[in-house]
């Protein structure tokens, strides 16, 4: 059995979680899902960290997974607890000394969002969160995915540089979902190649793929134990 630690991208809540939090439970193992601090514009990425690590307390055989914003807090994580594996989930991969408000121009991001919107007629990076975030998660769901929305990450956060000088060592596996109209598959595939050295696994569904394909998600995160 192992321990999942969930966590969240920005603006988002445990919550987002709960399905493939079941079917990991279902499979035998356990799950820490935690809502980190929010509504607070001087807390750091440090102290999100601080909050993960209490709430899984003595835990062992731990498994890092981080969404979207949370690879900037799951490594941290996963170093502390001395994780036997670190998962991003279509994740903003760090670089050491890159602060998060910085990492949509310097990844390459912002011209690979407008590539892609180019070509699908604007569906790619679109305002609407039903068309970017949630296109393929259940109305019901995603209605109450954004009546939980939060004030996350703050801006403490956002503005100081990422804390670690390396990447830690744990090994690191990546998942990219292969619908995803935030974060163009092809442009995190070339991403976790050049900051992690890694080849990314597809799982289908949007960028919230734990809401539409829960399922599938769990199944390619207990894969990864084998």
């Amino acid at each position: 059995m192992s321990t999942f630690v969930l966590i969240h991208g920005g603006g988002d809540v445990g919550w987002s979680w709960h399905l493939v939090a079941a079917e990991l439970v279902a499979r035998g193992h356990e799950v820490v899902a935690p809502d980190l601090p929010a509504d607070d514009e001087c807390l750091t990425l440090e102290d999100y960290a601080d909050s993960v690590v209490a709430d899984v307390g003595q835990r062992g055989d731990v498994v890092v997974v981080g969404h979207s914003f949370g690879a900037f807090t799951a490594p941290l994580v996963a170093e502390r607890l001395s994780a036997d594996l670190l998962v991003l989930v279509a994740g903003m991969i760090p670089a050491p000394g890159e602060p998060p408000e910085r990492w949509w121009s310097d990844s390459g991001y912002l011209a690979a969002a407008e590539a892609q919107a180019a070509v699908d007629g604007g569906l790619t990076g679109n305002d609407d969160p039903y068309v970017s975030f949630y296109n393929d998660v259940p109305r019901e769901l995603a209605d109450e995915a954004l009546r939980r929305e939060r004030a996350h990450p703050s801006a403490a956060a956002m503005e100081a540089p990422w804390p670690r000088r390396d990447w830690p060592a744990v090994p690191t596996r990546f998942v990219v979902f292969t619908d995803d109209r935030f974060f163009p598959r092809s442009f995190l595939r070339e991403l976790a190649r050049e900051r992690l050295g890694v080849v990314a696994d597809e799982v289908p569904g949007g960028h919230c793929a734990m809401l539409s394909r829960p399922i599938e998600v769990a199944e390619q995160l207990v894969g990864y134990l084998e």
